[in-house]
């Protein structure tokens, strides 16, 4: 990749991408930095939830994954890969930005096989074993921004839910990308109520043993160490604060947020 290029992986989350209204400061944003490329990963747990409430289903999580059963898969992805997935990829379409809606099953750009993290029965949930990085690649080569929904197959073409934090960490790291920006509802990680600027993957690391760092920031800490060690030069956790976040984030300014590092 040029030097003079921003690769930046953003992975979507929080209230402020709940509506159009975040989509287009994000639109915004894309527009006025030169020499931007950008990546777009998204979960939809809220919506998930509701969908399978509806269903009559049960919704489980461990350390901020989604249990999903056989029953479950074929909601899960009609809400990622069709709802959710369309929707983002529209916004930013009538904001000026043009996209390639894409999921992981799209030219095998995830390929999986089951999760069988701690022995525990995870369902279809899938672990990235290849990412075909052509595929996003292609899209950036024609001025498209890729919105990638993770939901993922195996060799034999089933469906599996991939977690959207693994699935950025996977493909930041194969797609060669500067930057992987997890944008959440918090302004960084809290430790005793102050945001960290700044963690080191063994600082983190103690700090998920001790209890401090919880729930689905455990998952984007997981993935966070494993872009790292994967060669992202950044990782940042942060929340979104307005058309000016990217640039804030390329020269380094931004006034929150925090910033994970290898040792």
């Amino acid at each position: 990749m040029p030097t003079d290029k921003h690769r930046i992986l953003i992975k979507i989350g929080g209230r402020a991408f709940a509506g159009e209204a975040g989509f287009k400061e994000l639109a915004a944003a894309i527009k006025s930095i030169r020499d931007l490329e950008l990546l777009i990963v998204h979960g939809g747990g809220a919506e998930i939830s509701r969908a399978l409430k509806d269903a009559n289903r049960e919704t489980k999580f461990i350390d901020g994954i989604r249990v999903t059963r056989s029953a479950d898969i074929r909601i899960v992805e009609n809400v990622l890969s069709e709802t959710v997935n369309l929707r983002i990829a529209n916004w930013l379409d009538s904001n000026g930005v043009e996209c390639r809606r894409l999921s992981g099953k799209s030219d095998n750009l995830f390929l999986v096989k089951p999760l069988t993290r701690g022995g525990l029965d995870w369902g279809y949930v899938g672990e990235i074993e290849k990412v075909n990085a052509a595929v996003v690649l292609n899209a950036l080569a024609a001025r498209q921004v890729p919105v990638i929904s993770p939901i993922s197959a195996d060799g034999a073409g089933a469906s599996y839910n991939v977690n959207a934090d693994s699935a950025a960490a996977a493909l930041a790291a194969a797609a060669e990308c500067t930057d992987l920006v997890f944008i959440t509802d918090v302004p960084g990680v809290m430790v005793q109520e102050e945001i960290r600027p700044t963690l080191s993957v063994n600082e983190a690391r103690s700090l998920i043993a001790d209890g401090i760092i919880e729930g689905g920031m455990v998952a984007k800490m997981e993935s966070a160490f494993e872009a790292l060690i994967k060669n992202v030069p950044r990782v940042h956790i942060i929340q979104w604060q307005g058309s000016e976040t990217l640039a804030g984030l390329i020269n380094k300014n931004l006034d929150r947020g925090t910033v994970i590092h290898l040792d």
